[in-house]
């Protein structure tokens, strides 16, 4: 799985090459300035803060980085401890269209069956997390995401509120959301595009839902 270290660690090379602080880069691309302070990385709660996706794309357009660029920083070679950074390897890749038909995926969201291409993303082989990437088709998400932006779904990951998801009901729609309420009895959903209506469902017609780690815009 895309580490939350390796992520921070790339932004910070990315702001060195710039002879920039992390704050000097966030100003740069019109970021809060101290968006990027490591005290801004960890929740009050302990949990891990991941950079949203319109940040790194500000960053990205400001310093003239490809998304290549990045990724090639998230990959290392190595960090400073001397951990080993897993190279790009291959994960399952749909069509965003195709991934309401049956046959795709098993009761819990994973892969399954044929029909799937494959994608580079720098996740360990053999990992065990199941993660896939959904590729977009049309414009139904924007402004958000793009027609052939690449969404990085992690099935099985615990999901709050605010996350981005991707979720399957049983009658076959597959729609990407954010999740505004989960409870024993309901899911509330709101729409990335502002078009587009929010949409609850009762959970019994839900079939999955799956966090979106990543998307590469």
């Amino acid at each position: 799985m895309l580490s939350h270290d390796r992520i921070w660690a790339a932004i910070d090379a990315l702001a060195e090459k710039h002879q920039l602080s992390p704050s000097g880069l966030a100003r740069r691309a019109g970021l809060d300035p101290t968006a990027f302070n490591k005290s801004k990385r960890q929740a009050s709660d302990g949990r891990s803060r991941w950079p949203s996706t319109e940040s790194l794309a500000k960053v990205l357009g400001a310093t003239g980085a490809s998304l290549d660029d990045f990724m090639a920083l998230v990959r290392g070679p190595s960090d400073r401890a001397g951990e080993i950074v897993p190279k790009a390897s291959a994960i399952p890749l749909l069509g965003f269209a195709q991934a309401g038909a049956g046959g795709f995926f098993d009761d819990g969201g994973f892969p399954a069956g044929q029909g799937w291409d494959v994608v580079d993303f720098p996740a360990p082989p053999g990992g065990g997390t199941g993660v896939y990437a959904l590729e977009i088709q049309g414009d139904s998400m924007l402004p958000l995401y793009r027609d052939g932006d690449v969404l990085i779904v992690e099935p099985g990951a615990q999901v709050r509120r605010g996350d981005r998801v991707v979720v399957k009901t049983v009658d076959g729609e597959v729609m990407a959301k954010f999740l505004h309420r989960l409870t024993s009895k309901t899911v509330e959903l709101n729409s990335l595009n502002p078009e587009h209506p929010n949409r609850s469902f009762a959970l019994a017609d839900v079939e999955w839902i799956a966090r979106i780690i990543w998307a590469s815009q």
